[in-house]
C-alpha cells in the first residue's frame, strides 16, 4: 500500500517561536514536510537556513528562511496546504489578515495550542509573560530570581529565544558572565535581557533547542524561572504562571495575540505601572481582567523609575534611547527614559531628522515614535548607525533606558546616564508573600 502524502507546511515566524514549534511537534513528525520558514518583526533574520543538525534526519538539507512577503507565492509554489502562526505581539485582528491571505490561498491557517507546545520540568516552573511587550515582565522577572536567590533556592532563569545569529551555534546557549554575551556575539536586544541577570550572578539559558536547554537548566536549578517574550505562552508548562499587564494600555490584554491567552491562563496577574497610569485605565484593566479570568490573583504594582545621578541631568536638553522591541513592535510611544527626563524637567530632542541609515528606516516603519530613540543593534553596522545618530543628535545629555549597558558597546562622547526601574516596594512584598506561600506548598 503507497504511504500517504505528506502534509506540505509553512510556518510564518520570527526566529523563535517558531522554531521551537517546529521542534516540539514537526521535527521527527512523519507526516508532514516543513517546506519553508517565513520571517518578520527583526531585521537581518531572512536568507538563512534552519541547519540540518537541528532540523533532524527528515530535513538532510535543512529548511530555507524566507521574507514574510514572499508567503503567497511560496504556498503557491509549493502546493502548501497548512500555513502555521508562529509568532506574537501582533493585534487580534493582524492574525485574521494573515488567516484571510492564507485561506484565499487555499491552504488551512492554524494556531497551536499553548498544551501542543509546552515541554514538562521535572523541576517546578514559575512563569513570566505578558500581554504586550513592554508591560514590565523582564523586571518581575529580575525581582523574583532575587527573591528565590534570597530564600536559598537555586534558581536559573531560561529566557525566550532570539536567535538572530549562527543558528546551529545558537542551539544552547548559558550566561553566566558579561564575556558571554561577547562570547555569543549578542545583539542589542539580546543583552537587554541577559546582561540584567548575569549583573546579578545569576544563570540564564536561551538559544534554539528548548528541550535540549531544559535538561541543562534542571542540572543547576531547584526552580526553573520562565522569562517571556513579547506577550508569548511559555515553552515550558508552568506550576505558577504569572501574567503581567500594562495600566498606561487599557485594552490591550484583549486586543493583542496571544496575550489574552495568557491572561486566560494565568494564575496571578500583575497590572503595572498603576503610579503613572489614570486611576480609569487602571479599573479597565483590572475590569478586562476578572471578566476574563475570574480565578486569578491580581497584584496592582508601580515601576519605580531612578536614574544614575539624577541631578547631573535635571532640567539639561537629553535625548531618550528606549528599549528597542517595547517602542517598535510593541507600539509604546516611550519609555522609562522618557518617563524620567519628563519627572526631571529635561527637554527632550526629537532624535528623527538626525537619525542615519537603519535608524531613519526605522522611524520610517514605525511612525509612532517621535521623541525617544530605539536602542536598535541587530548588527555591528546598526550598532554604528546608532552611534552615529547619538553623536549628530544636539543635546547635553543621554538617557539610557534599555537595561544593556550601551557604555560598552557604543563610543557615547556625550555625557550618559543609565535609567533603571523596578517593581514598587508594596507589589514586591506582596509577590514575596505569594513566592513563600508557593514555596511552602
Amino acid at each position: 500500500m503507497e504511504a500517504p502524502a505528506k502534509k506540505r507546511v509553512i510556518i510564518m515566524g520570527a526566529a523563535g517561536r517558531d522554531f521551537h514549534n517546529f521542534n516540539i511537534f514537526y521535527r521527527d513528525n512523519p507526516e508532514y514536510e516543513v517546506v519553508a520558514f517565513t520571517a518578520t518583526q527583526i531585521p537581518y533574520i531572512t536568507g538563512r537556513r534552519y541547519p540540518p543538525e537541528l532540523a533532524g534526519r527528515l530535513y538532510p538539507n535543512g529548511i530555507p528562511i524566507y521574507p514574510e512577503e514572499e508567503l503567497p507565492e511560496l504556498v503557491r509554489k509549493s502546493k502548501v496546504q497548512q500555513v502555521v502562526f508562529s509568532y506574537s505581539d501582533v493585534s487580534n485582528g493582524y492574525v485574521m489578515e494573515k488567516a484571510a491571505l492564507v485561506n484565499a490561498l487555499g491552504a488551512t491557517f492554524i494556531l497551536p495550542g499553548s498544551e501542543a507546545t509546552m515541554i514538562r520540568s521535572k523541576r517546578p516552573v514559575i512563569s513570566v509573560c505578558a500581554v504586550r511587550t513592554g508591560c514590565g515582565k523582564s523586571q518581575t522577572s529580575r525581582r523574583i530570581v532575587d527573591m528565590v536567590k534570597k530564600m536559598g533556592i537555586r534558581a536559573v532563569a531560561v529566557r525566550h529565544p532570539m536567535p538572530y545569529g549562527n543558528l546551529k551555534s545558537q542551539a544552547v546557549q548559558r550566561f553566566a558572565s558579561y564575556e558571554d554575551c561577547v562570547l555569543h556575539k549578542c545583539t542589542v536586544e539580546e543583552r537587554e535581557e541577559y546582561e540584567p541577570y548575569t549583573e546579578r550572578g545569576l544563570v540564564v539559558y536561551a538559544g534554539v533547542d528548548y528541550g535540549a536547554i531544559l535538561k541543562e537548566a534542571e542540572k543547576e536549578a531547584d526552580v526553573i524561572i520562565w522569562d517571556g517574550g513579547n506577550n508569548d505562552t511559555p515553552f515550558y508548562h508552568p506550576t505558577l504562571h504569572i501574567v503581567v499587564a500594562d495600566a498606561l494600555r487599557p485594552g490591550h490584554e484583549l486586543e493583542y495575540y496571544p496575550g489574552q491567552a495568557n491572561a486566560r491562563m494565568a494564575h496571578v496577574v500583575i497590572i503595572n505601572k498603576v503610579n503613572t497610569a489614570k486611576p480609569e485605565n487602571v479599573r479597565a484593566v483590572e475590569d478586562n481582567i476578572r471578566r476574563l479570568n475570574p480565578k486569578a490573583r491580581i497584584i496592582k504594582a508601580g515601576s519605580a523609575i531612578s536614574v544614575d545621578d539624577a541631578d547631573a541631568v535635571r532640567g539639561k536638553r537629553v535625548i531618550a534611547i528606549e528599549d528597542g522591541p517595547t517602542v517598535t513592535h510593541g507600539g509604546m510611544p516611550y519609555g522609562a527614559a522618557y518617563i524620567a527626563a519628563k519627572s526631571l524637567g529635561c527637554r527632550i530632542v526629537d532624535p528623527r531628522k538626525y537619525a542615519v541609515g537603519s535608524i531613519r528606516e526605522t522611524f520610517s516603519r514605525f511612525p509612532h515614535l517621535k521623541e525617544v530613540l530605539p536602542a536598535m543593534g541587530y548588527s555591528q553596522q546598526q550598532l554604528s548607525e546608532l552611534e552615529r545618530t547619538i553623536e549628530r543628535t544636539p543635546c547635553d545629555a543621554v538617557l539610557v533606558g534599555t537595561p544593556a549597558n550601551l557604555a560598552r558597546l557604543l563610543k557615547i562622547k556625550k555625557p550618559a546616564f543609565r535609567v533603571r526601574y523596578e517593581l514598587d516596594e508594596k507589589a514586591t512584598a506582596e509577590l514575596e508573600s505569594l513566592l513563600k506561600d508557593f514555596f511552602r506548598r
